[in-house]
């Protein structure tokens, strides 16, 4: 790992190197079929997406816009998956099809491409997107059409076709502000920044910070910023200011970047902690990669792929030769593990007789512990909470499969409990 001194650059350096990594959100609403069934030969009873021989499944994903990286590398696992089940007999005796719309991290577009998709497939393993996924609440809700998010805002819960896998943003928080705490000598009193998008991904982050930050007498210094902000000079500039000892940041890898490189540039060398969906592998090719190396931790309810797991060392020699071309990063491991979860949720329907939507979902949140082997377990039987609470450490290393390496495995971090117990 390198843990050298960034040499000096400046910020519309590291700006135009992660202008391809910008995030951007939007909001809006939409329209789509029911459910409806008849039994097949075979006795089981089908519903939209299933017929004698074939299982439709959907995916609403971003292919050319901000996330097209995590939405190609989510499609290629799913697809996988597909293939490898099909290859062993298929689902209930039927062949699985997954139609991928693209919406370019469009809401508009993506509103269009649920109702196209919708009333012609059983399930949605993939939504790219948290403005995709609150667009489209009410009508995915309509229609029992058992959804998995690639967003992880605690807003999702409640909902009983929406299944948030893994940790919410909040949890996410609490764990990172434990871990700067037990292992970065943070003490009663000290301020902590936190960077983070508005909207329901940063809210919610900020809501288990300040929590947590409550609950060990430090004091969060706030910085809220926009999807389209990749030079946060100003930010960084203030949180100096402020004598922060920690950073906390809760947005896209741009300005994951741009944070830690711009601080370490500028002095201020304090350890910075992201949530998932703040760090991308292609941020080891930029200029804050040396920066990044040497200050950043990511918590994460999924371990890294470069993990000794045998299931995820399975999946990724498995992933390597079906598409040598392509990296294997978070996204992999992230579509791989929802396709997996969902296809043991119709296999549990089929066993019950029905492939029809409603019973789709009703096998599903019978699962109190499902797993994968690529990862912690799941608990899906309470709609109102997260289905995993344990997060795992991992660092930024350019050497390693997927740029990450494990610091901590999964564990709950403390206070997790009560405030769970708190927020339900």
């Amino acid at each position: 790992m390198n843990r050298t001194h960034p040499r000096h650059r400046t910020p519309a350096v590291l700006a135009a190197a992660l202008a391809a990594l910008l995030v951007t959100a939007t909001g809006c609403s939409s329209k789509a079929a029911g459910d409806g069934g008849s039994e097949a030969a075979d006795g089981v009873r089908n519903g939209p997406g299933v017929t004698a021989k074939t299982l439709r499944l959907g995916a609403l994903t971003d292919l050319t816009g901000p996330y097209a990286t995590l939405g190609k590398s989510i499609v290629q696992a799913q697809q996988m998956w597909a293939d490898e089940t099909n290859a062993a007999g298929g689902v209930c005796g039927r062949k699985v099809e997954i139609v991928v719309k693209d919406h370019g991290y469009d809401v508009q577009k993506a509103v269009t491409a649920y109702a196209d998709l919708a009333p012609g497939v059983v399930a949605l393993p993939q939504v790219i997107g948290s403005p995709v996924v609150a667009a489209l609440l009410d009508d995915i809700e309509r229609d029992h059409l058992l959804t998995f998010p690639q967003a992880w805002a605690a807003s999702l819960l409640g909902h009983d076709s929406v299944q948030v896998i893994g940790t919410t943003y909040d949890l996410d928080m609490i764990a990172a502000v434990d871990f700067l705490t037990r292992t970065r000598g943070l003490a009663k009193g000290d301020a902590v920044g936190h960077v983070y998008f508005e909207g329901d991904y940063g809210a919610n982050a900020l809501q288990g910070s300040t929590w947590a930050a409550g609950r060990a007498g430090l004091k969060i210094v706030p910085q809220k910023i926009k999807a389209t902000d990749t030079d946060l000079t100003a930010q960084v500039s203030a949180l100096r200011k402020a004598g922060v000892k920690a950073v906390l940041i809760s947005a896209g890898p741009a300005q994951t970047a741009s944070l830690v490189g711009v601080a370490a540039s500028r002095g201020l060398r304090v350890p910075v902690v992201s949530s998932a969906p703040g760090f991308a592998p292609q941020l080891m090719k930029t200029p804050a990669a040396p920066a990044l190396a040497a200050l950043l931790d990511v918590v994460s309810a999924a371990p890294a792929v470069s993990s000794d797991l045998p299931g995820v060392r399975a999946m990724v020699a498995a992933y390597g030769k079906k598409y040598p071309d392509s990296p294997v990063d978070s996204g992999v491991l992230s579509g791989y593990n929802a396709a997996r979860l969902l296809g043991a949720d119709l296999k549990k329907a089929c066993a019950a007789g029905s492939l029809a939507r409603e019973d789709v979902v009703k096998a599903h949140r019978s699962q109190k512990s499902a797993d994968t082997g690529l990862g912690s377990p799941q608990d899906f039987s309470d709609v109102s909470r997260p289905a995993a609470s344990s997060t795992y450490v991992l660092k930024p290393d350019a050497k390693a499969v997927g740029a990450l390496v494990g610091v901590e495995d999964a564990h709950r971090a403390p206070g997790v409990t009560e405030y769970l117990a708190e927020h339900s």
